[in-house]
């Protein structure tokens, strides 16, 4: 059989050199262009549970939001291991699958388990699943930076707040939607938030509460809507917008009533914008 190629391959050596080019030329082809990754994913199948507690420490953490979810995951089909990570305001649980085990599977086995184990956490703490993607899974990072000599509108220059604000409401929306991307990650800057500052003493001539200001805050920041009324055959709908958009609005608020006057925001409590807690 060999002694029939290489006779066919000298009485055609002309066909048989083509044939190689354009094999050689296929090859060179598909090489530019097959996906080769530097640092192959050899991430096992994994399902991260991200938790936040707004003022927890690390201890309560532990005890109250990761080791009642650890618990629920136990038994599992196909669970390999479980690891955790607990700190200040934030528990991390990962679940770890055995090899081959479909990650829609696991993520609906993880979401049955989860629901059974809301009832054991504090109440506000609302167990969340990771994206479906690894640390490996990194393939693109960026910098938002304002040009220098750049001013806003009102002549002020560009803050790390004012770029922190530009990422989350204008850049990343529209990252999302490019196809493939799965999550978006802001690293940086500073969030811009309205802080109510109350004063203690303040508060205690007047009877109330730091609850109070909260539940405040809470029914004056609702939309409500009240159906419509028919006129004219036209329907116009009724609505009362009720999310403050300014400092003076969250001033206004009332909180409760003293000696038969209203008592408000600002008369117990300073309102300016602040930053978030990295």
């Amino acid at each position: 059989m060999l002694d029939k190629i290489i006779q066919f391959s000298i009485q055609h050596r002309v066909f048989v050199l083509i044939a190689g080019l354009l094999l050689g030329g296929i090859g060179v082809y598909n090489f530019q262009r097959l996906p080769i990754d530097a640092v192959p994913d050899i991430t096992n199948v994994q399902v991260q549970i991200n938790t936040e507690a707004t003022g927890f420490s690390p201890l309560e953490v532990e005890q109250r939001i990761t080791f009642p979810i650890e618990t629920v995951m136990a038994g599992l089909p196909g669970l390999e291991q479980t690891r955790s990570l607990s700190r200040y305001g934030l528990s991390q649980v990962t679940v770890i699958f055995k090899d081959g085990t479909n990650i829609y599977f696991a993520r609906q086995l993880i979401n049955e388990r989860i629901q059974e184990a809301k009832g054991e956490l504090p109440p506000g703490a609302e167990p969340v699943m990771g994206p479906i993607a690894t640390g490996l899974g990194e393939i693109f990072t960026w910098t938002v930076e304002a040009k220098e000599g750049a001013k806003k509108a009102d002549g002020s220059a560009y803050t790390p707040t004012d770029l922190r604000t530009i990422e989350d409401w204008v850049i990343k929306p529209q990252l999302r939607n490019v196809p493939g991307v799965t999550e978006v990650n802001t690293i940086g800057g500073y969030e811009r938030q309205f802080h109510v500052t109350p004063y203690p003493e303040r508060l205690v001539s007047y009877g109330l509460t730091f609850q109070d200001i909260i539940e405040a805050l809470e029914r004056n920041t609702e939309n409500v809507g009240a159906g419509y009324i028919e006129s004219a055959g036209e329907h116009y709908l009724i609505r009362a917008p009720g999310q403050f958009s300014s400092f003076d609005e969250v001033n206004e608020i009332i909180v409760g009533y003293h000696v038969g006057g209203p008592v408000y925001i600002k008369n117990i409590a300073s309102v300016i914008e602040g930053k978030e807690l990295r």
